[in-house]
């Protein structure tokens, strides 16, 4: 029997927004139809009205759920390398302390309204929360190594750890282009070609990230010496970051994760190399980490695809992406609506799941959150009520 919702607004986000809209469903939580409210008067239907706005499941394209026991312990605004140091001194803990954070951290995003999510794992321990959660993960098996020597054991342990992952969804990403050397970044982009796989990566994180690559210089020398490498064998290429490592991602579908100093320059750049890129803006974190946040404006005057993400809890206080919407609705005043499509089917077109979630509309089967807007669409609270 089909169970009906309505709401003061409906925002099925392949279609225009719904002023006091109706919709049926299954009781497997399939969408039939979208009504007016007219229309279920007219049919003699019983439905459940609610005060607010109904929107799909969001989609979170990044997240680190294996570092969700280190909430807290690391202060906010020390710039980025100081924060990998951080995460590198502060992630080892009991293995009983990461499983409840995690589990506790999989029940807040799905709390949070949240049907999906692009993980970024370096470890198997995540693997059991991700089979009995209620959320759909896709896992991102980081190989990381920036000395080129080492690329082939690298990639070795990285296939190694993604068959522990099996059957779950996963594929094997670079973690970022200042930890990752040019040979690993090609047997990376090979294996992806040869499974049709796709991919994340950290990039443009911080200015030190550019002044590195263009000219050997800035606080990411600090981290190699931390770290005990010697990388005396690295040429600056006089190009930023982007515009460095790109052109060894050939072709494969891939998210830049960010991109808190990305320059118009960049973003020409990317869209000129690269014809299947997707964006993803995780606000909070930049302000966590950078005190700083991308240049949003400059992103949707190009017209790149964006998605959002949440980031760890090792640089956010919460794992909610309506959170990161109203961020973004606060510091860069963007559209609602757009926001939503950043949120939902953009995020589930980049993990391949555009069929099922990421809209409301008949056949698929999103999730529905309730959420709480003013007369203009500017979010009230971050606070969402799970309806399906």
């Amino acid at each position: 029997m089909l169970k009906y919702f309505s709401a003061d607004w409906i925002f099925p986000v392949s279609t225009s927004v719904i002023k006091n809209g109706v919709i049926a469903v299954t009781p497997s939580g399939e969408i039939k139809e979208i009504l007016t409210e007219e229309e279920a008067i007219n049919l003699d239907l019983e439905f459940v009205k609610y005060k607010g706005a109904i929107v799909p499941g969001f989609i979170n394209t990044h997240c680190h759920l294996e570092l969700s026991h280190m909430l807290g312990k690391i202060p906010e605004k020390t710039g980025l390398v100081e924060f990998v140091q951080y995460v590198i001194k502060n992630r080892q803990s009991k293995e009983k302390e990461i499983t409840i954070s995690m589990q506790s951290a999989d029940q807040q995003m799905f709390k949070n309204g949240i049907v999906a999510v692009g993980d970024i794992s370096n470890q198997i321990v995540s693997k059991e929360i991700k089979e009995d959660s209620q959320i759909y993960y896709h896992t991102f098996v980081e190989a990381m190594g920036f000395n080129p020597e080492r690329a082939n054991v690298l990639m070795d342990f990285a296939k190694g750890l993604k068959k522990q992952f099996e059957p779950l969804s996963a594929s094997i990403a670079p973690h970022a282009p200042y930890s990752v050397s040019v040979e690993l970044f090609n047997l990376i982009n090979e294996y992806a070609e040869n499974n049709d796989a796709f991919l994340s990566i950290h990039n443009q994180e911080t200015a030190n990230e550019n002044s590195f690559f263009q000219d050997k210089t800035g606080s990411f020398l600090e981290l190699y010496k931390f770290l005990g490498l010697d990388i005396s064998f690295f040429k600056p290429t006089g190009k930023t970051s982007l515009q460095t490592w790109l052109p060894y991602i050939k072709k494969q579908k891939t998210l830049l994760v960010h991109n808190t100093v990305s320059s118009k320059t960049d973003i020409e750049f990317a869209k000129q190399s690269h014809k299947d890129l997707f964006w993803c803006l995780c606000p909070q974190a930049n302000l966590y980490i950078e005190n700083s946040l991308p240049d949003v404006g400059l992103l949707i005057e190009e017209d790149v695809k964006i998605t959002l993400g949440t980031d760890s809890l090792a640089s956010n206080h919460q794992l909610n992406i309506l959170a990161e919407m109203q961020t973004l609705q606060k510091y860069k005043q963007v559209d609602f609506e757009k926001l939503l499509q950043w949120a939902s089917i953009n995020g589930a077109e980049f993990l391949s799941l555009d069929r099922q979630f990421g809209s409301i509309e008949p056949g698929k089967n999103p999730g529905l959150n309730l959420i709480q807007l003013s007369d203009d669409f500017i979010i009230k609270s971050d606070q969402v009520e799970k309806i399906l």
